[in-house]
């Protein structure tokens, strides 16, 4: 992961975003659902002995998937298990992934993203095909640990 900052286009914005505080509380990244409506699905036993490093939103198929902060797009993308992924460098520094989108939004590999932002579209995509449709929504600290976002979407401490 470290790798990937060196070969970045802007290290202004990289050493703002790694010299800023992570997030004590985030917007919930999928529109129009509240912090009340989600579950903790963090820890949750998945296939292959691994457990679930992240929680699951579930929306309506198509609903927009917004960005919780201000960041850098690190991968715009497909891989087996998340399907349609998307990567986001935020301050913290943490990387806050986005797994199982129908499409992505307007986005570069490489770009500026905005908090607010279209990140992509709600879907079932990768190892989700024929689920109902959902984000799943991690968040990492570098160099790569993963952290249970639902306190942060929850305002819970």
């Amino acid at each position: 992961m470290i790798g990937i900052l060196l070969v970045m286009p802007q290290p202004r914005v990289l050493f703002t975003l790694a010299t800023l505080p992570a997030p004590t509380f985030l917007p919930v990244p999928v529109r129009g659902v509240s912090p009340e409506a989600l579950a903790d699905t963090w820890g949750a036993p998945r296939s292959g002995g691994r457990r679930h490093k992240g929680i699951d939103i579930f929306a309506k198929r198509g609903t927009e998937i917004i960005a919780p902060v201000s960041g850098v797009v690190l991968d715009i993308g497909r891989n087996r298990l998340g399907g349609n992924v998307v990567k986001i460098l935020g301050p913290g520094p943490q990387v806050h992934y986005f797994a199982h989108l129908e499409r992505f939004g307007p986005l570069r590999k490489r770009g500026l993203v905005r908090r607010g932002e279209v990140v992509g579209y709600v879907g079932d995509t990768g190892n989700a095909r024929g689920t109902p449709p959902h984000l799943h929504y991690g968040i990492y600290v570098l160099p790569g640990r993963a952290i249970n976002p639902y306190n942060l979407l929850t305002n819970r401490s």
